[in-house]
């Protein structure tokens, strides 16, 4: 890998957010193109606190900082990536269930999605199973992705997968499920898509979804 690019991505992971976008700047300035920039340096960098973070070598504060750091230096890749006419992996609806004001989890999903290059649009907390189809219609999705942490919201995407399957999103979007209470019994008993453990897990198996 190109020495700017392996710079790159160790100020990502080291979560040094200042010194990671001048290093940007700079890789830009000799010429390395936005897209290879993306992909060979802050993708492949929240790659690895991706790996990191599933195998307990970090924590959440750690994966904040580094997401924080890429936000940043994609405030400079952005405009580039438009010229170059760059397409997203592919687009995920993310929120928490009706009921559910849990976001800790979804966040932590969206950071790590956004890390693997997909386009997230996160509605928040509390949301109803009508508001996922309609953003999935608007947004041309790939995946309906709800969060609970309540026993007591669980039934809700129950509510999610019965508004996605007899809308004309049926087999077209995949829907994935997950939180604390939720199992791969669950997800099949409801008749969702995918369940994922983690944030890691999610963004993996998403972008796997989305580039099949």
């Amino acid at each position: 890998m190109n020495e700017k690019l392996t710079e790159i991505s160790s100020l990502l992971q080291a979560g040094k957010a200042g010194k990671c976008k001048k290093a940007v700047k700079a890789a830009v300035d000799e010429g390395i193109d936005a897209q290879t920039i993306l992909n060979e340096a802050l993708l492949s960098g929240m790659d690895v606190v991706g790996r990191k973070f599933k195998a307990n070598e970090i924590f959440v504060p750690e994966v904040l900082v580094a997401a924080r750091c890429m936000n940043k230096s994609l405030d400079v890749l952005k405009p580039l990536l438009l010229k170059e006419g760059s397409e997203p992996v592919g687009t995920v609806i993310l929120g928490t269930v009706k009921g559910d004001l849990h976001d800790i989890g979804k966040n932590l999903v969206n950071i790590m999605m956004q890390g693997k290059g997909l386009t997230v649009i996160d509605l928040g907390v509390d949301v109803p199973a009508e508001k996922f189809v309609e953003a999935a219609k608007e947004n041309n999705a790939d995946i309906v992705a709800c969060s609970a942490l309540l026993t007591t919201t669980m039934g809700e995407m129950q509510g999610v997968v019965d508004a996605v399957k007899a809308s004309d999103l049926a087999d077209k979007v995949k829907i994935m499920i997950g939180g604390a209470p939720i199992t791969s019994d669950f997800c099949e008993e409801i008749g969702a898509d995918v369940y994922s453990v983690d944030g890691s897990e999610a963004a993996e198996a998403a972008y796997e979804i989305c580039v099949a």
